[in-house]
């Protein structure tokens, strides 16, 4: 049994820790509520925007966006991958990267090229140990999303995709569903379709103004952007409420080690106690 200056420096130790964690704890609280109210403002224009992108796809027009052509055959595959740039918050980045590298076993397997932009430091060190073709990458996004600091690294898939360097463009983010849950998601960006954001079928006659180019030009360019957006926003949101529960967690370990290392340390401390008055009547009684 450990003496019981060791166990009062266990203590010590772990509460210094304790500490640290709940302060980490009430941190990613307070940021949790401003990444959720971000993540939720920007939901009603990501979904609108997804709407009528979908049904723009369907539309009767002579001009056809390369971001609209699905092509015959998938030789290369481009894939952005979001993730945090710190840890300690729970299997957050380990549940998508773990998704992440089920899909890019089985395009190797399928003989498909990857193209793979890193979004958050976690995700770009994982695909540097993966061996995978890292052509941009984003670090150091802060607390709040700029959307001016991501279109750099996204566009450069979106000219391999427009180039043909790459024939379908992928997203793997983390989804918030509340506070309890993240759920790792994994969808299509490019091509454009109807059927995957949830457009209607029918055939849409629209009016453009100037013209058809010009509108459906802007038009996705602002897609993409929204989806961007809404995907970096939902992960911020998913990556405090994981940390805030996981500190939480912490917390309440060290609590409970605590509690078990006081009682150890209050048996050896009787145990000791009881020697000494041993030692004390045996002692008398030789007298």
């Amino acid at each position: 049994m450990p003496s019981g200056k060791e166990i009062r420096n266990k203590i010590k130790s772990i509460e210094s820790t304790a500490k640290i964690t709940k302060a980490m704890q009430m941190v990613a609280a307070s940021k949790m509520r401003k990444a959720q109210d971000r993540m939720r403002a920007a939901r009603p224009y990501g979904e609108k925007i997804r709407l009528v992108a979908g049904n723009l796809s369907h539309a009767l027009t002579d001009y056809r966006h390369p971001f609209l052509t699905v092509r015959e055959q998938v030789k290369a595959i481009g894939l952005i991958a979001i993730t945090s740039d710190k840890g300690l918050c729970g299997g957050l980045n380990t549940n998508l990267l773990r998704l992440a590298l089920t899909k890019m076993k089985e395009w190797d397997a399928e003989g498909k090229k990857l193209r793979v932009t890193a979004i958050g430091s976690k995700g770009l060190g994982f695909m540097q140990r993966a061996g995978a073709d890292v052509v941009s990458h984003l670090t150091g996004l802060g607390d709040t999303p700029h959307l001016e600091k991501l279109i750099g690294p996204v566009k450069v898939q979106l000219d391999a995709y427009i180039n043909g360097e790459i024939d379908v463009l992928y997203i793997a983010c983390t989804q918030f569903i509340n506070t309890m849950k993240q759920e790792p998601t994994f969808y299509q960006l490019l091509p454009l379709s109807g059927e995957l954001v949830g457009g209607g079928e029918n055939r849409w006659d629209y009016i453009y103004e100037p013209d058809a180019k010009t509108v459906i030009d802007d038009l996705l360019v602002r897609y993409v952007e929204a989806m961007i957006y809404q995907a970096v926003a939902e992960n911020m949101a998913s990556e405090q409420s994981a940390r805030m529960v996981a500190m939480k967690s912490a917390s309440d370990n060290a609590k409970n080690v605590i509690g078990e290392l006081k009682l150890v340390y209050n048996k050896a401390r009787q145990a000791s106690i009881t020697q000494e008055i041993s030692e004390i009547c045996a002692g008398a009684a030789a007298v």
